[in-house]
């Protein structure tokens, strides 16, 4: 009888543990499957777009961000080429996409043209300051730190001046297109 106890209490130790390590394990977020496999920090001669604010930190900013939108940056974090082993990029994540991060433009879009399954450059950036429209045509100045990924080419007019915010919201212009 003692040892039938004995058992009875070990048992039901046993799954007492085995269901607090599963809890305690369980993620309270999905995992991403999104990695970068290498950072470019160097930065060579002139440059087309602006070059990374800090060098240092190109490869270790967050993989996932927001997408486009806020119609202005205070500075460019980094250049993200991604790859898609689906369009014959080198499965380095399993069949998951990945990047390769460059501090500067142009080595990016050379990797991007040479490189099977790239896409062509995206720019992370870094705003303190943007336009919010959560309705077409309704604008709402927005402060804080937030970081997206930009079409390269919206850096050409959009770094944001001490005036761009209240010279907006007085001439409110169209996004700019993908294009």
């Amino acid at each position: 009888m003692k040892a039938r106890n004995l058992a009875r209490s070990f048992m039901v130790a046993a799954i007492i543990a085995v269901v607090s390590f599963s809890s305690a394990c369980k993620q309270s977020e999905p995992y991403s499957t999104s990695v970068i496999t290498r950072a470019d920090r160097h930065t060579t001669g002139n440059s087309k777009f602006p070059v990374a604010v800090d060098t240092n930190r190109v490869g270790n900013y967050p993989h996932e961000t927001k997408s486009g939108a806020g119609y202005f940056y205070d500075d460019v974090l980094e250049y993200r080429v991604w790859l898609h082993p689906e369009r014959g990029a080198e499965p380095l994540n399993g069949s998951n996409d990945y990047f390769v991060a460059f501090a500067q433009y142009e080595p990016a879009e050379e990797f991007s043209k040479k490189t099977s399954g790239a896409e062509t450059p995206l720019v992370l950036v870094r705003q303190l300051e943007w336009i919010d429209e959560p309705k077409q045509g309704q604008y709402v100045p927005q402060k804080g730190e937030r970081m997206t990924e930009w079409q390269v080419a919206w850096l050409k007019t959009d770094k944001r001046t001490e005036s761009s915010i209240a010279e907006f919201l007085k001439h409110p212009r169209k996004p700019l297109t993908t294009e």
